[in-house]
């Protein structure tokens, strides 16, 4: 297996290197009849592109999607969709320097270790442009998403050790979240995240943080026995993203200093609506979704590549110092939020299409 394809019914595949021609994907198994809107394809590719603001990569690149395949008169056709975005601001010669030498906790080295051979170019497949393929994705998935009246919204909870107070479904708008560069719902928090950014980036180096997702409306009963339980597809898939080490699904780590009593969600049933009063499983119960919002979170870890000198190898093994050139990210996370909603996006439109065939 080759690892470039996600899914089993909405099947997802992606193509395309940092710095080589284009970077696209195809997606198998879209039904048809779903209305195509190539203008909410292009809103979520800025809302992931490099060079938006002051606390990304410099990188400027327009992000201007073509559509291949699949798609008729603004409506899907259900054969495959392709779609891919051309790379225009590419400097490869700013990565000249890396040829022969393995950066520290980069893909670099196991790449090497795995193909013999590598694409030294600003991380090749390791790079984080591929996820703007997996935002391509999660658009459409949340077009078919759209007829189950499902939505997903993701913000920044935490950069370093700065964090929002927890919030409720009323607090979690689109156009509060969007409303400032780190894409934090509230804006005191959001200037003390944006600070920390900017004084970690004036001095060379990175931060981490994590981003929450609330997945709402999803129906009771999405989700597979055993090995595909929807929170484990739900992990998968995040923790696939570029710089992603951490995945929690509700209470997660916390639930571990809990108490059963206390851990428990309580049903309520209102006109016969079944309810919980609690929502510590994260909507996810035996794997299978409980009709509670599922609620997540996902660590993203520094940026690897900091402006300063720093001890390495070569790759002769020998042991030298570099400095990175090039333009880079001093905090993947806000970039990190429409990554992380089109993964979720993915599995749950997966698991929602691979629900119409589990009954009659």
């Amino acid at each position: 297996m080759a690892g470039n394809t996600f899914g089993k019914v909405f099947r997802v595949t992606t193509f395309g290197e940092s710095h080589g021609a284009a970077v696209g994907v195809i997606v198998d198994g879209c039904p048809s009849g779903v209305p195509f809107d190539t203008d909410f394809i292009a809103s979520e590719l800025q809302r992931r592109r490099p060079g938006q603001s002051k606390v990304t990569t410099a990188r400027k690149e327009p992000e201007e999607p073509v559509i291949l395949s699949g798609v008729f008169e603004g409506i899907t056709t259900g054969t495959p969709i392709a779609v891919m975005v051309y790379n225009k601001d590419n400097r490869s010669q700013d990565y000249s320097n890396l040829k022969d030498i393995f950066r520290p906790s980069h893909a670099d080295y196991t790449y090497r270790a795995k193909y013999g051979h590598r694409d030294y170019r600003g991380g090749g497949r390791a790079s984080a442009r591929e996820t703007l393929a997996r935002v391509i994705a999660g658009a459409i998935a949340k077009m078919v998403l759209r007829q189950a009246s499902i939505n997903i919204i993701a913000y920044t909870h935490s950069i370093g050790d700065i964090s929002v107070k927890e919030l409720d479904n009323n607090s979690l708008l689109a156009s509060t979240i969007e409303s400032n560069i780190v894409r934090c719902p509230d804006s005191t928090t959001a200037k003390a995240m944006e600070d920390a950014i900017l004084e970690v980036k004036a001095v060379g180096d990175t931060l981490g943080g994590i981003v929450r997702c609330h997945v709402q409306g999803v129906p009771p009963g999405l989700g597979e026995p055993v090995f595909d339980k929807l929170h484990a597809a739900l992990g998968s898939a995040v923790l696939s993203i570029p710089a992603c080490k951490g995945f929690e699904i509700g209470a997660g780590f916390e639930s571990c200093r809990m108490k059963g009593s206390q851990m428990n969600d309580l049903f309520d049933v209102d006109r016969g609506q079944v309810t919980t009063r609690s929502n510590f499983s994260g909507g996810v119960q035996g794997g299978i979704s409980n009709g509670q919002d599922i609620v997540f979170s996902a660590a993203f870890k520094p940026v690897s590549t900091i402006i300063q000198e720093q001890e390495t190898i070569d790759t002769s093994f020998q042991k030298t110092s570099y400095t990175p050139q090039g333009r880079h990210d001093p905090c993947v996370v806000p970039r990190a939020v429409p990554i992380v909603e089109a993964m979720a996006a993915i599995v749950i439109c997966d698991y929602w299409l691979l629900s119409r065939v589990s009954k009659l």
